[in-house]
């Protein structure tokens, strides 16, 4: 069953309507009939079934049939990563919503190579917001994660941002397994962490001072295995590690 996302403003009547791009793709790419049903996401944890009805070349009336409430995941969890060369981040962003992260937040580091200035790191932002939707829509997740705009890691820790759990990927010795910190919390909060935080360096991870800054705050240091990851690798594997041990019990 195709899926469609319309952000929550959208989705308040019986009779919805797709954007134009997204119509145009249903006609000409989806071959959607008239009569078809559909889902459409509204990133907020409701999904409604439609039924398409196809009014002129490219334009689609949805007819809602059932709206179903999906409860958000037991932990929200907000991946810092730092970005990387070229496109990768769009690929981070694609995988970090299939993992079901709550926030991404984007970071200049110091050894960064991109360079933005406010309105290139706005424009960044919402393109990479569409690549969340388009993640939304491939793996059919009703909840639709905030992509900030790139900030630095003291940007970042300026706005004194809380999280029951907040972690850094580190290659120095005094690093520990993910599972030891959530079973530490676990056992003596009685429960596992609402809210989560993981730090991904860039190549050549974080400089001392950063590293130092963000161990400062409070996020303590995590292994990542015994091999050396790639920023995309370490980011999808933190992700998925802190998924199975955050979805039991």
């Amino acid at each position: 069953m195709h899926r469609f996302y319309l952000p929550p403003g959208e989705c308040q009547g019986d009779m919805l309507s797709l954007s134009e791009r997204d119509a145009h793709h249903a006609a000409h790419v989806l071959r959607l009939r008239d009569g078809e049903r559909v889902v459409v996401l509204d990133g907020a944890g409701q999904e409604l079934l439609c039924e398409a009805h196809k009014k002129g070349h490219d334009h689609f009336i949805l007819a809602v049939k059932q709206r179903s409430s999906v409860p958000p995941l037991p932990c929200q969890i907000t991946l810092l990563q730092a970005i990387p060369k070229g496109k990768i981040i769009e690929n981070i962003i694609q995988k970090a919503t299939e993992l079901g992260a709550h926030c991404i937040v984007p970071l200049l580091s110091d050894r960064v190579t991109t360079q933005l200035d406010d309105e290139s790191a706005a424009a960044k932002a919402e393109r990479w917001q569409l690549t969340a939707i388009e993640a939304i829509k491939q793996c059919g997740s009703a909840w639709l994660p905030k992509i900030e705009a790139p900030v630095t890691p003291k940007e970042y820790l300026a706005r004194g941002e809380k999280f029951e759990l907040p972690l850094v990927g580190s290659l120095q010795s005094d690093r520990r397994h993910p599972r030891e910190y959530v079973k530490s919390f676990q056992d003596e909060k009685g429960r596992l962490p609402k809210t989560v935080c993981v730090w991904i360096g860039p190549e050549g991870d974080f400089t001392p001072a950063e590293m130092n800054a963000i161990k400062g705050s409070g996020a303590l240091p995590i292994t990542l295995g015994r091999l050396v990851l790639r920023s995309e690798t370490a980011a999808i594997y933190s992700l998925s590690v802190l998924n199975y041990e955050l979805s039991g019990a």
